[in-house]
């Protein structure tokens, strides 16, 4: 809402500076967006007047004016104004005088100068000159009577500023320059100078029937008819200008006072020609195929859900948002109705907008109109058209018809002063609540630590305790909070080097072929059940739906929802991942900034991959995804450090295909395939692959440590063993590490597995086994390396070996 500074001050005028007062609103909560300067600067133009135009010699589109400043002499002036004449007065700029600054960001000096040899004393100004407008075609006339001399500034109150406000739903109250006033004077204390509405001689006895057919559509109409009136008067030009300054265009005399009382007052009205209206008015919802050409020259077509003002024969307004074409006053109207009403803000909120296009009256009636003053605002607008639109007394006022049905009934509201100081976040005594709350205008009924308010009728806002307690400290003012830190340390927690970062995990994971999912911590106590075998989840007390019940203890419920959603969608691929929490009971748990008495919230990261291993293509053939794909997966996740993939189950996961993962003797998560239960409940053409990793563990890493490089060359020793078909890569490296080489074997890698299709008979390797190939590599940082040193070593393998896997060397 933007409105002259002005025009505030007359209503309210605290002692404060235009800042100030802009500091004041904002910190009130009316945010003030901009402030800005009704004119920019310029000096030494006064009021003037053309006292004689004569024919420039030499040039037709010149003339030489003399003009009168008020200063005894007349001034010789050229000037090529297709409207400059005898007898108007405009702005003059005197020698000296400085415009405002042009395209070039440079004021503009008034010097003595010759314009086709005639000289010229001065400049006469358009309101484009004066940067007051974008009109350039012609000088800027003032009215007949504005001194002569006087300063242009001083004359048409250019120093005035423009606040523009930003306002939220709830201040519906604010939307007017009176509203604004009366906020103003709550937070200054400056005493509010009332309007008066005196009401007007009525000599008419002519009421306009009205019925209310829809009352959860309007609680309050009221009218008037007043008769022979003059539409063709000139609106005034101080109020041209404050409707100008609220960024409203100045249309006609009876246009421009109804939007004048809805800027001053915030009373939306509407003005009917009385002799276009057929019959009576009916207040009425529309119906189906009416339609109605509105002010602004678009047809709409209204229904059920619309409001609408119709007469006998078809609708006329469309109700709290525009008035239609068809009783539009003209320059022809003598007689006209004015019209103020109460319209429920539910019955008008986004009609409009159904149409595409939003209107001030609509704005403000969807927000909550004070119901409570319709004949007072009827009063005003009367009171203006008979001061601009009498033809001379020949005005005559009808009775105002008020018809009242109902308007909205305010509840009192209690507001507890602890409440208040816990709310707010400082002490409050109940004397200092009671003060914030009359300032604005409020009855006050005091209790043994309460106070109960019954809210005005332009207060639609104040429903809760709540809504008090925020009116308080408003009143009170938000600088008067104390800064009091925050309980939680506000130090940075600055990761140690042996981490990696969540942001290098999901790197990690994402360069594998992986997509992350964000997934809600609630999940269906089901789905905790069958994928976690949590046969106690921690519930919600509150849930925002029934089947996101309880709070989850492992992310894979929600990867294998995440599948169903993409294969209900024809995604023949997924491989997705989350990193997030989960939630487990834990008696240890003790509250802290991070922590909740009762309950951990690990961190871990958890992994599914379904269908093929790699997208389509020519080079390779389709090949489902499966336990040892997504294992190398988790292998490269965790390098450098070297996980143990051990047999073992969980509630998710195929008893026979899933393995625990260690990493340095502890165990940090699991992998396998779903459980054919749940791939069966699920629907599943192919078993998914699924991991749940302890993310601690994930994110560590090895710091490095400086080592030389050894200059002395290894040696490598290749051994085949046969070993019983239940032997494990795992059990054969962890024997084979264990060693006892003194220091020598630096690593071991299997290179070949090898199983016979047919055993001969007295064959080397039975049925149940299998041959496995190993290359050792052995070095010393300090000596060349013998076959005396190595062999041993290479023995100690092999014995090692035969005691533990019960192998043989292969012949």
């Amino acid at each position: 809402m933007q409105f002259p500074e002005s025009w505030l001050r007359e209503f309210c005028n605290p002692p404060l500076s235009t800042a100030q007062l802009a500091e004041t609103l904002t910190m009130a909560g009316l945010e003030v967006e901009e402030l800005k300067q009704v004119a920019p600067p310029f000096t030494k133009i006064v009021v003037g007047e053309i006292t004689q135009a004569l024919q420039h010699p030499n040039a037709d589109r010149l003339r030489i004016c003399q003009v009168d400043v008020g200063q005894g002499d007349l001034l010789n002036i050229v000037c090529g104004a297709p409207n400059a004449r005898v007898g108007i007065r405009v702005p003059c700029a005197l020698v000296g005088a400085q415009l405002p600054p042009g395209d070039d960001g440079k004021p503009f000096l008034i010097k003595v100068g010759k314009l086709r040899g005639v000289e010229s004393q001065g400049m006469l100004c358009s309101a484009r000159e004066l940067k007051l407008s974008d009109d350039h075609g012609g000088l800027l006339e003032l009215a007949s009577n504005a001194p002569l001399g006087q300063d242009v500034r001083e004359y048409l109150q250019l120093d005035d500023t423009l606040f523009t406000l930003k306002l939220t739903p709830n201040l519906a109250h604010c939307l007017s320059v009176y509203g604004v006033a009366r906020e103003v004077s709550a937070l200054t204390g400056t005493a509010l100078n009332a309007p008066v509405f005196p009401q007007v001689t009525v000599s008419d006895s002519t009421k306009l029937s009205v019925t209310i057919s829809a009352p959860e559509l309007c609680g309050r109409f009221s009218g008037r008819v007043v008769r022979n009136i003059n539409p063709k008067a000139a609106t005034p030009q101080w109020m041209v200008d404050r409707l100008a300054r609220c960024g409203q265009r100045s249309v006609t005399a009876l246009v421009d006072i109804s939007n004048y009382v809805m800027f001053e007052l915030g009373r939306p009205s509407h003005i009917f020609d009385l002799d276009k209206i057929h019959g009576a008015l009916d207040v009425r919802w529309g119906k189906s195929g009416e339609s109605l050409k509105l002010l602004n020259g678009n047809t709409v077509t209204v229904d059920e859900k619309v409001g609408v003002i119709a007469d006998d024969i078809q609708v006329e307004s469309l109700a709290g948002i525009m008035g239609g074409d068809a009783t539009a006053v003209s320059d022809d109207t003598r007689n006209i109705f004015v019209e103020a009403a109460f319209w429920w803000p539910q019955a008008v909120a986004g009609r409009s907008r159904r149409y595409n296009f939003s209107t001030d009256a609509g704005h403000r009636f969807e927000r909550g109109v004070d119901p409570g003053h319709t004949v007072e605002h009827i009063e005003r607008i009367t009171q203006l058209i008979l001061e601009i639109c009498g033809t001379d007394g020949a005005a005559v006022c009808g009775p105002v018809d008020d018809i009242d049905i109902g308007h909205p009934k305010r509840l009192p509201v209690t507001l507890r002063v602890s409440r208040a100081s816990k709310i707010i976040g400082m002490p409050l005594t109940q004397a200092q609540c009671v003060d914030a709350l009359q300032r604005l205008g409020l009855a006050v009924e005091q209790g043994d630590g309460t106070l109960t308010v019954t809210p005005p009728s332009y207060r639609f806002d104040l429903h809760l305790e709540e809504d008090l307690i925020e009116e308080v400290i408003r009143m009170i003012g938000y600088n008067q909070l104390p800064a009091t830190p925050p309980s939680a340390p506000i130090t940075a927690r600055l990761a140690p080097e042996s981490t990696r970062g969540a942001y290098a995990v999901r790197r990690t994971l994402a360069a594998l072929g992986y997509q992350e999912t964000i997934n809600f911590s609630f999940v269906n106590e089901r789905s905790e059940r069958d994928f976690a075998g949590n046969d106690a989840p921690i519930k919600l007390l509150n849930p925002i739906a029934s089947h996101m019940s309880v709070m989850r203890s492992s992310l894979l419920g929600s990867l294998i929802e995440v599948l169903k959603f993409n294969l209900d969608r024809k995604a023949s691929r997924v491989n997705v991942f989350e990193v997030g929490r989960v939630f487990l009971r834990d008696p240890l748990a003790v509250n802290s900034d991070t922590t909740v008495a009762g309950f951990s919230q690990p961190l871990r990261v958890a992994g599914l991959a379904y269908g093929s291993r790699d997208p389509l293509q020519w080079g390779a053939p389709e090949k489902p995804v499966d336990f040892f794909d997504v294992k190398g997966d988790l292998e490269a996740l965790l390098a450098p450090h070297s996980a143990v993939f051990e047999a073992a189950e969980h509630p998710a996961m195929h008893p026979g295909r899933c393995a625990r993962v260690s990493v340095g003797g502890n165990p940090i998560g699991f992998l396998g395939e779903l459980h054919p239960r749940w791939r069966q409940t699920c629907e599943l053409a192919l078993a998914p692959v699924l991991f749940e990793l302890d993310f601690d563990a994930v994110n560590s890493k090895q710091v490095p440590v400086f080592s030389s490089v050894s200059k002395i060359q290894p040696v490598e020793r290749d051994i085949a063993v046969v070993v019983q078909e239940t032997v494990t890569h795992a059990a054969l490296m962890a024997t084979i590490t264990s060693s006892d080489t003194g220091g020598l074997l630096k690593s071991a890698t299997l290179f070949d597995v090898y199983r016979p299709s047919a055993v001969a008979p007295g064959a080397s390797i039975r049925p149940d086994e299998k041959s496995l190939a190993v290359r050792l590599v052995f070095a010393s940082d300090s000596s060349s390396l013998t076959d005396e040193l190595v062999d041993p070593a290479v023995q100690s393998v092999l014995t090692n070996l035969q005691v533990k896997l019960d192998a043989r060397l292969r012949a």
